[in-house]
């Protein structure tokens, strides 16, 4: 595998550098390891490949030593990619004293990820790896796609519904042949990427331990599924890559993790740009390397585009014909790299003045992409000309806005996409904490909402502690930015912390140096409250981010407004249920009962979900349980109603089929729109004879004595308030001395993508491992620790009785 190192010192590209924090281990400072060299795009592919310049003696210490042990093992690896600039034979990195322990590692990552790639069939593809920061993964490697082009999903946090984060999170595959699969499970995905290509993605994880996610681009493969043999060679390649990072790891003492910008390789191939080409065409022909590099222009590229034919090659395209890499042109090409399908477009020389219009021809192929350009005309939809945002100098050779700024249509979107799925008031601010200060640069954020007049702190991050805690409870009189731009509905930007202090002496400053953005908060003309971005540097806003901010505060409000009521609406379920439910359960000789209720934490987070303990009349136990269709108010009210019949008739007298009758009966008269499943148990607490009815619902679990525990088979009928004919059977029991009864609903066993029987199934090992006493212990087990996760789509009732020795 070839070195370059970097021969020396000069001018650096557009890319943000990245400091160095401690040359040396043990002087208390966290150890980031730096690649001292960046690998040869052609050492990483197939066949052979431009010549790369061997190292010498100046450029640092062997790349083949060995791997030096790291003297702290607290301190986290932190690989990150040196400052770097463009190279015609690839990317060149800084050479340094740190030794060769970063280069063994990048070596690892980058052929790990073009290995994937090949034994695959794909075109595109790389490595996500953990970083520094909780919850965000970083792509450690690009292969076969511009980096530029994917800048957008550089960064990823492993709660959005990306397949990266999804493979992450739960540790399995996620295999997309098409789009229109991507479309079904991952719509931001494709609201991002709309091209067609399948994709897979596969989570790099040695035992319970998760170091990142390996993904491939490939062909689209419309309504047949990746096959097994592609899927089994991917997670080949993703199992020896966790075992080389686990032995690192276990080398340095401490997890590998990425901070910085991904490594570009070659995809396997080599480059053929000079045979796909030809000479004696009148229109420009430019072949390009899966990085954007120009790797053959013919004669025709030197007359139409104004430059010599020598002058383009080894440029990035968008460094070398700047007017190629504006905004409006930038998914033309993210779509030739991420699909294998040409695109046509027309296209203006020259933004800053008008100039010609011209036809651009792209044609992508595994080894990079053909770029044809001729005379052209005027579209009809033609834009007027505008200057574009920034200088290729200053993008780095990047398309689209400078930075690390997304296209001005790829925010909205994708906020827009991301909104829908939150629901409440939190959900909403973290997704813009997500989302929005990632693709501006921003560190602080703070949201507030109006309430009676004044402004109420709702979210925050980034800000010193306390220091929001002055501003909390403003009236709208007050003289502050973030109350006039609510009050005036217009944006306020401030390039300095300067500028914000001139126009509002003596306000409260958190820092010296920075920037900062107020915008208003405004849904369909009514004011919800405002946003505030913070940054650490002085910087400018320029007239689209402006607009681009702005559009996205109207989001922002949108949801917020939809989120508040959403919490009113949940806060008066809530109450509602918890009136609703019993406070206490009848203390009984012979008989203790428990009960136990844990609503969900998606969507509407209360059910209709309720358990019940009666004693009637002639002193026996009524058990019930039951689950109402639906969540939110309606379901608690329908709820609410069947418990309260269902009391009526148990201290009436009535038998198990005339009590579930009655109530099934009563449903149907109601009409509320919803059904309800049920099972009613009525218990003798001297001799333990019970008699059962079941209404849909599922079956009672039954612990004997010496802990043998069984699902019981009762008869039943169909769910309450569909058939006013349904009969209701009965089955006799008995519940003996040291035994327990247990009676549930389903979201205690049912997970989506899983069989209820193998919920069942759970509960019941559950049940048969936990002690019999207490009761109290065995239940609180059971409602939280059976298949438990942070994420219960539904609520759960839990209802046990026990015969004590």
């Amino acid at each position: 595998m070839r070195i370059v190192p970097r021969a020396a010192s000069g001018p650096r590209s557009g890319l943000p550098s990245v400091p160095r924090t401690g040359d040396a281990v043990g002087l208390g400072r966290p150890l980031r390891i730096v690649p001292t060299y960046a690998l040869h795009p052609a050492a990483l592919s197939v066949g052979t490949g431009p010549c790369a310049p061997a190292p010498t003696p100046a450029a640092g210490p062997c790349p083949h030593a060995p791997v030096r042990r790291v003297a702290r093992p607290a301190r986290p690896v932190r690989v990150r990619p040196p400052p770097r600039r463009a190279h015609p034979g690839g990317v060149t990195a800084r050479p340094d004293d740190l030794g060769p322990a970063p280069e063994a590692t990048a070596q690892v990552l980058t052929r790990a990820a073009v290995d994937a790639v090949e034994a695959v069939g794909g075109y595109a593809g790389g490595l996500y790896l953990r970083s520094g920061a909780q919850g965000l993964l970083r792509i450690a490697v690009l292969s076969g796609v511009p980096p530029q082009l994917f800048r957008p999903w550089w960064r990823m946090h492993v709660n959005r519904p990306y397949p990266v984060a999804e493979a992450y999170r739960a540790g399995q595959a996620v295999h997309l042949p098409d789009a229109e699969s991507a479309m079904r499970r991952f719509p931001q995905l494709v609201a991002g990427m709309p091209f067609p290509f399948g994709s897979m993605y596969e989570p790099v994880s040695a035992g319970p331990k998760r170091f990142g996610v390996l993904f491939a681009l490939r062909a689209a493969t419309p309504g047949v599924p990746v096959g097994a043999l592609d899927r089994e060679r991917l997670r080949e390649a993703a199992d020896r890559l966790a075992r080389e990072l686990a032995e690192i790891e276990e080398e340095a003492g401490a997890p590998v993790l990425w901070d910085g910008d991904p490594l570009p390789v070659a995809p396997p191939g080599g480059h053929g740009g000079p045979r796909e080409a030809v000479d004696r065409l009148a229109q420009a022909v430019l072949s390009l390397d899966r990085q954007g590099t120009i790797r053959f222009a013919n004669a025709g590229a030197g007359e139409l585009l104004d430059s010599g034919g020598s002058e383009l090659l080894g440029r990035v395209l968008w460094e070398a014909l700047p007017w190629l890499g504006h905004p409006a042109y930038e998914d033309h090409f993210r779509a030739v790299f991420l699909s294998t399908e040409p695109v046509l477009f027309s296209a203006r020389r020259g933004w800053h003045s008008p100039g010609d219009w011209l036809s651009v021809g792209l044609y992508p192929g595994p080894e990079g992409v053909t770029l044809t350009v001729g005379a052209g005309e005027k579209p009809a939809y033609a834009p007027a000309p505008r200057p574009a945002p920034a200088s290729a100098a200053a993008l780095g050779g990047a398309p689209g806005p400078s930075g690390d700024r997304a296209s001005p249509l790829y925010r909205p979107v994708a906020l827009a996409i991301a909104l829908t799925e939150a629901i409440t008031a939190r959900q909403v601010s973290a997704v813009v904490t997500e989302e929005l200060l990632p693709a501006f640069g921003g560190r602080q954020l703070a949201i507030y909402l109006l309430d009676e007049r004044h402004l109420h702190l709702a979210w925050e991050t980034g800000f010193p502690a306390g220091f929001l805690d002055r501003f909390d409870g403003v009236a709208l009189d007050v003289r502050l930015p973030g109350v006039e731009t609510l009050t005036s509905g217009r944006p306020l930007f401030f390039e300095s912390m300067q500028h914000l202090a001139a126009a509002y002496p003596g306000i409260p400053l958190d820092a010296d140096v920075g920037a900062r953005a107020f915008l208003p908060l405004i849904a369909s003309g009514r004011p919800v409250g405002s946003c505030i971005l913070g940054f650490d540097v002085p910087r400018g806003f320029s007239a689209e981010e402006r607009t681009v901010l702005t559009a996205l505060a109207g989001l922002i409000a949108q949801a917020l407004e939809r989120a508040r009521r959403y919490d009113s609406e949940s806060a008066l379920a809530r109450g509602l249920q918890s009136a609703l439910l019993p406070h206490r359960l009848p203390v009984r000789e012979h008989v203790e009962t428990v009960g136990r209720y844990l609503p969900g934490t998606e969507g509407m987070d209360v059910g209709g979900d309720w358990y019940d303990v009666i004693e009637t009349a002639d002193g026996q136990l009524a058990l019930v349980i039951g689950d109402v269709q639906g969540h939110g108010v309606a379901a608690a009210a329908t709820m609410g109603q069947l418990r309260s019949a269902v009391r009526a008739f148990a201290l009436t007298g009535s038998t198990p089929q005339e009590v579930m009758a009655g109530t099934n009966q009563l449903l149907i008269d109601l009409d509320p729109g919803q059904f309800a499943s049920c099972c009613y148990v009525l218990l003798d607490p001297e001799s333990g004879r019970t008699r059962a009815v079941r209404a849909g619902h599922p079956q009672p679990l039954l612990r004997h004595p010496d802990g043998r525990t069984e699902v019981l088979e009762l008869a039943g009928g169909v769910v309450l308030g569909v058939d006013p004919e349904a009969a209701y059977p009965v089955t006799d029991l008995r519940l003996a001395t040291g035994s327990v009864l247990a009676l549930y609903t389903d979201g205690l066993v049912e997970k989506p993508g899983t069989d209820i029987d193998a919920g069942v199934e759970r509960l019941r090992r559950s049940l048969a491992a936990a002690r019999p006493t207490p009761l109290t212990e065995t239940a609180d087990r059971l409602i939280g620790d059976v298949d438990d996760d942070a994420d219960r789509p539904d609520d759960r009732a839990l209802l046990l009785a026990s015969r004590p020795r």
